[in-house]
């Protein structure tokens, strides 16, 4: 049994301080729990984002959300950083649970706070925990704001702290329900009466994250059926390498859902702002082909327009639906520390990355799985179609696509050479194809005339290599890896 949130259990001096360096990533900063994600780091890193906050974002008069996830310890996490907050005169309110981070996102535009932290990990593996900062508007920091937050976070010794139980009793720490908010403003983005009445049967799998129950919640009421499976919190998340929602971590819900007639099934990571789709007959629909259907679905069923904001590791589907239909289509480096500024400059109707995270208009420029697994079923609904079919129409309207990805560990001591080599290499054909241009924006990406791609990559979240591609030719896509991990010297 836990102890109480108020009565954090781990916390004690060496009597000495070796300062580790905290970077942000991609996404925030991450670490080995116990290794150098520690109370101690976790508190130096609030104090970093109090010092910004207070002085740049007025967070003495407008408070921070303070949120986390179903991973090892998040809570008490969270209770150190919500005490670091309290000490510089900086009001908090505290998720009372593990929540979903697009809930804890919009928390902080429903409460007009500052901005918000959140304790998550998000997909990595079970040894990790990390730390999220989010903007007023919900979305991720730019990566100058983020650099200035680093050059900020102090030694040790610098660090306020007020107890928990103190800032509780004084009331400069509240805990909440983030739930209500998020609840209240759903309708505003998608009517799910006709979900809930449609008599789907479709199957969650929230990869034991705190994405549990929350598409049950929200269908609760009709003909509608959602089953669960890996639900609840299990920080050393069972029957999967990690919760992302890519294969193979997606096997059991791939057998699950044709064994049990589903009409599809929806995987939430384990802080539930990614998705992952399953067809009826158990094919992963994989994170590109999930975008394009994204973006059909607004621009063509919902009949919005605005620019569409992708990485640069994303599908090049959504530049035939830009041309389609008269939109602009804009191009960011990895990470929603890229994409959410560029929303919000843009006025964008959507914006996402491969790893399946995406974000719309009218709600915040914040990834959010629950929102996005909605948004799938009420596509099939209204096209009377079954997610086969779905992907059958969508390659009808911009030709078929065909994507893969290698994930090679990778230690970080070695980027400057690897990236030395892959930077002498200037190939003229990748898998015999014709290569016409080579992109450095994020990595190197070897544009080929087909309008496919290979894409080199340096994970800023963790020690891996990513080899990506897309490609109009179905045959040529494992050759089209082999000859990314050559590129790299990986092969």
């Amino acid at each position: 049994m836990s102890p109480p949130l108020d009565q954090n259990p781990i916390s004690f001096s060496y009597g000495y301080t070796m300062a580790f360096e905290i970077k942000f990533g991609t996404d925030g900063w991450r670490g080995v729990i116990a290794e150098d994600y520690t109370f101690e780091n976790v508190r130096r890193a609030a104090q970093g984002v109090a010092t910004y906050y207070a002085e740049r974002q007025r967070a003495r008069e407008r408070g921070m959300v303070i949120g986390y996830d179903h991973r090892f310890a998040s809570e008490y996490f969270a209770a150190a950083a919500a005490e670091v907050l309290a000490a510089n005169a900086i009001p908090v309110l505290l998720t009372e649970i593990g929540t979903p981070t697009p809930v804890i996102s919009y928390a902080a535009i429903a409460n007009k706070t500052a901005g918000a932290i959140n304790i998550t990990a998000s997909h990595n593996p079970g040894t990790d925990n990390g730390f999220k900062v989010r903007t007023e508007f919900g979305g991720a920091v730019a990566p100058k704001v983020l650099k200035e937050i680093e050059a900020l976070i102090p030694e040790t010794s610098d660090v306020k702290r007020k107890s928990l139980s103190a800032a509780l009793s004084d009331g400069s720490v509240k805990k909440f329900d983030a739930s209500q908010a998020y609840l209240k403003h759903l309708p505003d983005m998608i009517d799910v009466a006709p979900l809930q009445d449609a008599g789907l049967h479709v199957v969650h799998d929230p990869m034991w994250g705190v994405g549990s129950g929350w598409l049950k919640r929200i269908l609760d009421g009709g003909k509608t059926t959602v089953t669960e499976i890996h639900s609840g919190r299990n920080p050393i998340f069972p029957d999967m390498k990690r919760p992302e929602p890519i294969p193979p971590n997606t096997a059991r819900l791939q057998e699950t859902v044709p064994a049990t007639g589903a009409s599809a099934g929806f995987l939430t990571d384990g802080d539930a702002d990614r998705v992952g789709f399953v067809a009826e007959n158990g094919r992963f629909i994989n994170q590109l082909e999930v975008y394009a259907l994204l973006a059909y679905y607004l621009l063509e069923i919902r009949g919005w327009r605005g620019p569409i904001v992708k990485t640069i590791s994303t599908t090049s589907m959504l530049n035939k639906l830009g041309k389609l239909y008269d939109v602009p289509v804009y191009e960011t480096g990895v990470g929603f520390k890229f994409i959410a500024p560029k929303m919000l400059e843009t006025n964008a109707l959507i914006g996402g990355e491969e790893s399946g995270g995406f974000a719309f208009r009218g709600h915040m420029p914040e990834r959010d799985g629950i929102l996005c697994s909605l948004f799938l079923m009420d596509l099939g609904l209204k096209l009377n179609k079954t997610p086969l079919q779905l992907i059958d129409h969508l390659f009808g309207i911009v030709g078929a696509h065909y994507y893969d990805r290698i994930d090679t560990p990778f230690p970080p001591a070695r980027n400057a050479e690897v990236r030395a080599k892959i930077a002498n290499e200037k190939p003229t054909r990748i898998a015999d194809i014709p290569v016409v241009n080579i992109n450095t924006l994020d990595g190197f990406r070897y544009e080929m005339n087909d309008g496919g791609w290979l894409l080199i990559r340096f994970s800023g979240t963790e020690p891996i290599i990513r080899v990506y591609t897309e490609t109009t030719h179905q045959d040529k896509v494992q050759a089209i890896l082999q000859d990314g991990l050559r590129l790299a010297g990986l092969k």
